[in-house]
């Protein structure tokens, strides 16, 4: 099931995306968000990222959230 709504995704994400070129068989690619590249609120396919190798697609899953990183004190 796609994730439609850009709110749901973040850089850092762990996530399966569908490549263009794999969208009649399903084949979903594995990787990290570097970028979101939907500009609209959400999007009936998927929201369009790409991934930190480069690769391009729709994200049908989300596998992991970016864990919050306590801030240092001095």
């Amino acid at each position: 099931m796609s994730i439609r709504d850009r709110g749901h995704i973040l850089p850092g994400q762990r996530v399966r995306i569908v490549e263009k070129q794999n969208q009649a068989t399903g084949e979903l690619t594995e990787g990290v968000v570097d970028q979101i590249l939907t500009r609209s609120a959400s999007h009936p396919h998927g929201i369009k990222v790409r991934l930190t190798d480069g690769r391009v697609g729709r994200v049908q899953e989300i596998v992991e959230t970016p864990t919050a990183h306590p801030t240092r004190q001095a």
